[in-house]
C-alpha cells in the first residue's frame, strides 16, 4: 500500500479522539435478544420467499428467522453459515438494502422490510462469540489446493475445500488475510477487529494453511502452483488502480481512495490519521462513499463526492448516498475532472459539467473549481496482475460455470474474475461453489 503524500492542508487531529470514536461507533447497534425476537416475530416465514431468491449465497432466511423466533440463536447461525461462512461479515456489509430486504415482502406492502441483516448479525454473533465453529472435517482424501488471495473468495473457498478433507495452503500478498473485509471497508461497519477476528474463527475448521507475503508474480507462478497441488483457486482481486485522467492528477494529496480507506483501517489511533480540511472524492460507488463519509468523521470540513452521471447510474446504493448527504458530504453529479490545480500540492479541483447525448456521455462546456487540499480517486480497479495462460474477458478472468478458467485445473472466482457483482456475499458464493466443483473435479 502506497503511503499518501502530505499537502499543506492535510492534518492529523481535527477532533478529539473522544469526538473521533463517536462517529466510528457501530452503525448499525447489534439488536438485544428481545430486540431479537421482536424483529423475527414480523416475518411470514414465505413458501418460495423471494427474499432468498434475492440472496447470492441462498440462505434459507425464513428458517433462521423461525429459529431466533423460537428462541435458537445458535441454529439459525448454523443454518446461515452452512451456505455463507463469512455470514457475520456479510450480515455487516451486505447491501440488504438493495437484496433480500428490497425482496421481503413487508417491504413491497409497508414499506419497512423484516430487518434480516441485523437478525443475521444477532444469530452469527451468538455463535461466534462462544469460539464454537459448526462444522467439522471429512476424512482427507490425500488432495491438496492451492488457493491465490485469502479475500472473501479466497476464504469461502479454502473452508468448504477444508470441510471436505482437502488440505488447503493460501498465498496471500498482504502482510494479513482477509482482502476486502480487512483493507477495503469502512471502519464502522466493521468494528472491534472483526475481520482478523472472523478469520481466526474460519481456520478453526483445520486444514488451512495461510503464507502471507506472496503474491501472484513474485516468487509464485501459475505452472509452479499445479505442479505443487492437485488444483488451483485464484482469488487475487483488483489491486490494480485506475489512475485520474485529468492535468495535474500526480499532483501531491492526490491517492487512491482504497490506499485511504485501507491505511485508516489498519491504524491503530484514528486521531492521528491526518484528512484535508477541502476533500473531493472523484467517484460514485461504494469505495467513493466510503472514503468520502469517512473524511468527513475524522474532521474534514468539506467533502464533495464528485460523479460523472446523474443519481440513478450511481454504483452506490440510495441507502448508501443518502448516508454519505447525513453526514454532510456534497453529492455532485454529471460533473467530470479535467484538471488539479496548485503549486506542487492541489489546491482546486476543475470539473466540467456532462450530460448524455445520444446514449454518450459528452461535457458541456461549462466548469466548476472546487477548493482542495486533498483528493481521492475512486474511479474503479484492475488486475494488478494477468496470470499468464489464462484466458481474460472484459479485463477479468474469464470464467465458466462455477469458477472454470480456460486453464485445466485452475478456478477463480471474486472481484478479479469476469461476471457477478462487486459485493463480498457473491465473492464467498463464487468461492463456495467453485470449492464444490473442485472437489468433484478431483474425485471424479
Amino acid at each position: 500500500m502506497a503511503t499518501p503524500s502530505r499537502a499543506p492542508g492535510i492534518a492529523p487531529g481535527r477532533l478529539s479522539s473522544e469526538e473521533i470514536a463517536a462517529n466510528f461507533k457501530d452503525l448499525h447497534a447489534p439488536y438485544a435478544a428481545h430486540e431479537a425476537s421482536v424483529a423475527a416475530d414480523r416475518c411470514y416465514f414465505c413458501h418460495d420467499a423471494p427474499c432468498v431468491t434475492a440472496c447470492p449465497t441462498s440462505i434459507d432466511i425464513p428458517l433462521f428467522i423461525r429459529q431466533i423466533q423460537t428462541g435458537q440463536p445458535e441454529a439459525a447461525a448454523r443454518t446461515i453459515f452452512d451456505q455463507n461462512i463469512l455470514g457475520g461479515m456479510c450480515a455487516r456489509v451486505c447491501p440488504t438494502e438493495t437484496l433480500c430486504e428490497e425482496a421481503c415482502v413487508r417491504e413491497a406492502a409497508e414499506g419497512k422490510p423484516v430487518e434480516i441483516g441485523r437478525l443475521q448479525r444477532h444469530a452469527t454473533d451468538a455463535l461466534m462469540a462462544r469460539g464454537v465453529h459448526p462444522f467439522t472435517r471429512a476424512e482427507p482424501p490425500g488432495r491438496s489446493i492451492a488457493v491465490v488471495g485469502a479475500g472473501p473468495a479466497g476464504l469461502a473457498c479454502a473452508h468448504r475445500l477444508a470441510m471436505l478433507g482437502h488440505d488447503v495452503v493460501v498465498f496471500e500478498a498482504r502482510p494479513k488475510p482477509g482482502g476486502l473485509n480487512e483493507f477495503g471497508i469502512a471502519a464502522y461497519k466493521s468494528t472491534d477487529g472483526f475481520a482478523a477476528a472472523e478469520v481466526d474463527w474460519l481456520l478453526q475448521i483445520g486444514g488451512i494453511t495461510i503464507e502471507t507475503g506472496r503474491a501472484l508474480g513474485a516468487g509464485l507462478t501459475l505452472d509452479g502452483l499445479k505442479a505443487e497441488h492437485d488444483a488451483v483457486f485464484l482469488s487475487i482481486g483488483l489491486a490494480g488502480v485506475n489512475a485520474l485522467r485529468a492535468e495535474g492528477g500526480d499532483r501531491t494529496g492526490v491517492v487512491p481512495a482504497v490506499d485511504f480507506i485501507a491505511g485508516l483501517r489498519q491504524a491503530e489511533d484514528l486521531s492521528a490519521l491526518p484528512v484535508g480540511r477541502d476533500v473531493v472524492v472523484i467517484g460514485g460507488g461504494m469505495t467513493a462513499v466510503d472514503a468520502a463519509v469517512q473524511s468527513r468523521l475524522l474532521g474534514a470540513e468539506t467533502v464533495t463526492m464528485a460523479y460523472r452521471r446523474d443519481r440513478p447510474a450511481m454504483g452506490a446504493s440510495v441507502y448508501e448516498q443518502d448516508l454519505a448527504a447525513s453526514k454532510g458530504v456534497r453529492l455532485m453529479f454529471n460533473v467530470t475532472p479535467v484538471a488539479v490545480h496548485g503549486n506542487g500540492s492541489v489546491a482546486e479541483v476543475e470539473l466540467a459539467y456532462t450530460e448524455t447525448v445520444d446514449g454518450k456521455l459528452v461535457e458541456t462546456g461549462e466548469t466548476i473549481r472546487l477548493p482542495a487540499d486533498q483528493v481521492f480517486v475512486a474511479i474503479g480497479q484492475s488486475l494488478s496482475a494477468v496470470p499468464e495462460g489464462v484466458a481474460l474477458e472484459g479485463g477479468k478472468i474469464a470464467v465458466e460455470g462455477p469458477g472454470r478458467t480456460s486453464m485445466p485445473g485452475v478456478w477463480a472466482g471474486g472481484d478479479c474474475a469476469a461476471g457477478g457483482e462487486d459485493l463480498t456475499v457473491t465473492a464467498v458464493a463464487e468461492g463456495r461453489d467453485a470449492a464444490m466443483d473442485i472437489h468433484a473435479a478431483l474425485s471424479a
